[in-house]
C-alpha cells in the first residue's frame, strides 16, 4: 500500500512538473525574445537564449514614451480601484445575506442581470461624459464598468453563506450590535481569503485595463500604462510599415517592431506576475469555496 502511494506521487509529480514546464516556457520565451534584436528575430526566429543580446526594445519604449508617469497613474487606478471595488463589492453580498432585507429578491435578480446585459458602448459614454462629466478625469478610469461586478458580488455571496456560521451572525444581532459592526467585526476578518482573492482579481481588471483610456481620455498625461504601450505598439508597427514603404527593409529598420511587442507584454504583465504569489494561497481557496453555491 505505502509503494502503491510513493508511485502515485511520484507520478503525480512528474505530471505536475510537465504541466508547469508548459505554463513557463511561453513565459520564458517571450521574456528572453524581448531582449533579442529584431534581426536576429527574423533570421533565427524565436530562441529560449537570445542569438544577439540587445536592448533596443526597451530604450524604444523608455525613450518614446512617458513610462514611469503612466506607471504612476496605473498604480493609484489600481489601487483606489480595488480598495473601492472590494468595499462596495463585499457590502453588497453581505447585504444579500441578511433574511430581513427588503426587496432581496430584486436586488439579487438585477445583480443577476448585469451578468447577461449592458447598456452598450455609446449609452454608457454619453452617460459618464454627459451626466458624470467625468471625460479626462482620473474617474474615468476607475468608475466605467469595473467599480463592481456581479459576478464577484455572488462569489462573495456564496462565501458569505457558506462560510459564516448563521449562529454567529444570530448572536451578534442579539447582542446589539449593528449589521455595519457585524459587517466589520465578524464578517471580514472571517473572509479575509474571499477579500484577497476579490482584491486581486479586481487589481488584474484595473491593472490590464486600456479601453477606458481609449473611450475617455484625451489628455496625455492621464494615460494608464497599458493603452501607453498599446499605443506605443501601433506607433512602432505604424513607422516600421511606412520605413519600408519608404524604400527601407523591415529587417533592418531601426525600429524594433517584433521585440518591441515582447517588451511590452514584459512591461504590462511584470508587476502582476510579481504581486501574484502573495495572493495564490488566498486566491485558490477563496475561488473554490466561493464558487459552491449556498
Amino acid at each position: 500500500m505505502v509503494k502503491n502511494d510513493k508511485c502515485f506521487q511520484t507520478v503525480s509529480n512528474i505530471i505536475m512538473l510537465f504541466l508547469c514546464l508548459l505554463v513557463v516556457a511561453p513565459l520564458l520565451l517571450l521574456v528572453m525574445s524581448s531582449f533579442t534584436s529584431e534581426s536576429a528575430i527574423y533570421q533565427y526566429g524565436y530562441n529560449f537564449w537570445p542569438k544577439e543580446f540587445d536592448l533596443s526594445a526597451y530604450q524604444y519604449l523608455f525613450r518614446e514614451g512617458s513610462i514611469f508617469h503612466s506607471y504612476l497613474i496605473t498604480i493609484v487606478v489600481t489601487l483606489t480601484g480595488t480598495v473601492a471595488g472590494v468595499l462596495m463589492t463585499t457590502l453588497l453580498a453581505y447585504a444579500l445575506t441578511v433574511p430581513e432585507l427588503p426587496g432581496k429578491g430584486l436586488i439579487t435578480l438585477y445583480v443577476l442581470l448585469t451578468m447577461l446585459f449592458s447598456g452598450g458602448l455609446v449609452p454608457s459614454y454619453m452617460m459618464w461624459t454627459k451626466m458624470f462629466h467625468i471625460k479626462n478625469t482620473l474617474w474615468a478610469l476607475i468608475l466605467p464598468g469595473l467599480l463592481c461586478n456581479g459576478f464577484n458580488v455572488m462569489i462573495a455571496r456564496s462565501y458569505f453563506v457558506t462560510n459564516i456560521p448563521k449562529e454567529l451572525l444570530e448572536s451578534a444581532r442579539v447582542d446589539g450590535m449593528t449589521e455595519f459592526k457585524i459587517f466589520a467585526k465578524i464578517v471580514i476578518p472571517i473572509s479575509v481569503p474571499i477579500v484577497a482573492t476579490l482584491g486581486f482579481m479586481q487589481a488584474l481588471y484595473y491593472w490590464n485595463d486600456w479601453q477606458n483610456s481609449l473611450y475617455y481620455i484625451t489628455d496625455s498625461s492621464l494615460v494608464g500604462i497599458q493603452a501607453l504601450l498599446n499605443n506605443l505598439l501601433n506607433d512602432a508597427q505604424y513607422l516600421a510599415k511606412a520605413s519600408a514603404l519608404a524604400g527601407g527593409s523591415a529587417t533592418t529598420s531601426s525600429i524594433p517592431s517584433m521585440s518591441t511587442r515582447m517588451a511590452i507584454a514584459v512591461l504590462g504583465m511584470l508587476p502582476m506576475v510579481c504581486a501574484y504569489p502573495f495572493f495564490q494561497k488566498y486566491y485558490v481557496k477563496g475561488l473554490t469555496i466561493g464558487a459552491v453555491k449556498g
